[in-house]
């Protein structure tokens, strides 16, 4: 049988950086992203160019970390929730670097870490990058702030955040050596502010693959994480993967449970949106695999694969979660 994992033998993480906004920095998180904008504007006049120089702050953080300059970079990949991804595409323009631009949903950070493996791998330096921003979100998928909605307990709140990560073949303390691209999943979920139910199985479908062609189980890792499922979709996965005989047990965590409080902040069911993985494997996950403290890690980066028109159509909403691989050397 063809395996469906792709390996990577020579792809280093050399450098993450995370910058996110008021109510990610008053989370559990919060000492550990670069910095943050107490009123979320980053100092602009309309939420998507809040979101844009999120992007750059982020990426020059990134830069003034690794000691790397515009000039060291082959290449950028990442992406947004916005339409045609505008808040990355504006956000490094004009740097002259080669960029591809990736859409996702919230499964763009591990998509970015997938593709960006795959050039890393043939030499190059590459930079990869995912970002959301609450309110350019809800005016796009939802309703503008001033609307006032009220939201269900099953919606998860968009993280105003993005994470950054520097791959290549110089050597460093953490490893990608293993990937698998998701395949899509319908669970004939069409409730918008219940993503979570939509992006169950897919996270479940794609672990199961892997395992079942690696040969490991669950208890072989310190973490897997998924993000981001949130509450509703993190149990709803626990459920499914008993039903199928797979056993989760305290090493499965979710990423939009990691980055809020969900018994003080007021967030629903948890975070969601690319900047939701991006920045918590960015500011947390990935430093401690380099410390040490963790040295087996599976992101499952999950998707809902919705937009404006197909909410309006009343449109089900198909989904989708990649597995990036990260090892302590």
């Amino acid at each position: 049988m063809k395996t469906e994992i792709i390996k990577f033998d020579n792809v280093f993480l050399n450098q993450t950086a995370a910058v996110v906004g008021s109510k990610e920095k008053e989370g559990p998180l919060g000492d550990k992203f670069d910095s943050f904008c107490e009123d979320d504007r980053f100092g602009q006049d309309t939420w998507e160019k809040s979101e844009t120089e999120m992007v750059k702050r982020t990426l020059e953080a990134l830069l003034t970390k690794s000691d790397y300059d515009w000039k060291d970079i082959d290449l950028l990949a990442g992406g947004d929730l916005l339409d045609q991804c505008i808040a990355t595409s504006h956000a490094v323009n004009n740097n002259g670097i080669p960029y591809l631009g990736l859409y996702g949903a919230c499964s763009t950070a591990a998509e970015g870490l997938i593709i960006g493996s795959a050039f890393a791998e043939k030499g190059m330096v590459v930079g990869t990058l995912a970002s959301s921003h609450f309110c350019s979100a809800e005016r796009q998928f939802r309703f503008p702030l001033e609307y006032g909605s009220q939201r269900t307990p099953t919606a998860q709140n968009t993280v105003t955040g993005c994470g950054s990560f520097l791959l290549s073949q110089n050597k460093s303390l953490v490893r990608i050596t293993e990937a698998v691209i998701g395949k899509i999943q319908d669970n004939g979920i069409s409730d918008a502010n219940n993503m979570g139910a939509a992006m169950a199985t897919a996270a479940i479908d794609t672990l199961t693959r892997y395992l079942q062609n690696s040969g490991k189980n669950v208890n072989d890792f310190d973490l897997i994480a998924t993000g981001d499922l949130g509450h509703e979709g993190f149990e709803l996965a626990k459920e499914y993967a008993k039903s199928t005989g797979l056993i989760l047990g305290d090493n499965f965590m979710d990423c939009g449970m990691m980055i809020y409080d969900l018994n003080t902040q007021d967030v629903q069911a948890g975070g969601s949106g690319c900047g939701c993985s991006a920045s918590v494997f960015a500011a947390d996950i990935c430093p401690r695999i380099a410390d040490g403290e963790l040295k087996h890690v599976l992101l499952i980066g999950t998707g809902a694969l919705l937009s404006p028109k197909s909410i309006i159509q009343n449109k089900i909403i198909p989904s989708v979660a990649h597995l990036v691989c990260f090892e302590r050397c």
